[in-house]
């Protein structure tokens, strides 16, 4: 029985995930832990922690690649420059309201600083033609400036 509860909702996991979250929930709304599929549920709350990872990485790499616009695209710059800001501060609000949610995430930022860096850095030269080494091969300011909502590159 038990075994065929369990294939079950493995069975319902794989063929409708929406309503395999809908049945969870009820399960765990009516405290019935026994026929809750395990598994899965672990696997699912685990990944919203990587997602939220995953969000501040490519947050944070779009971040440097419109920093990196501003700063060395100069002939598009009377162009762009507004649709630039407006990115760069779109970045930063939504970086900073995660990290407000979840400070644990504060480390993991500081960990990703310079791969990110350098991910934005070869999304800027492959959009802007530029070639790579245009770009600074070190980030251009700190993690608290990049992130500061009053800082631009100079």
């Amino acid at each position: 029985m038990v075994t065929q509860l369990k294939t079950d909702h493995k069975s319902l996991y794989d063929t409708d995930y929406n309503l395999w979250v809908l049945e969870t929930v009820k399960k765990l709304e009516n405290r019935d832990l026994g026929s809750l599929d395990w598994e899965n549920l672990i696997e699912e709350v685990l990944d919203l922690s990587k997602r939220d990872k995953r969000k501040i990485k490519n947050l944070l790499i779009k971040l440097f690649e419109h920093l990196l616009k501003l700063k060395y695209w100069s002939d598009q710059s009377q162009y762009n420059r507004g649709h630039w800001l407006g990115e760069i501060r779109n970045f930063r609000q939504q970086i900073n309201d995660e990290l407000e949610d979840s400070p644990s995430l504060k480390p993991y930022i500081s960990d990703i600083f310079i791969e990110c860096y350098h991910k934005g850095r070869a999304i800027a030269s492959d959009r802007s033609q530029l070639p790579l080494n245009v770009f600074p091969e070190n980030p251009m300011a700190t993690l608290e400036q990049i992130l500061d909502e009053n800082w631009l590159p100079e």
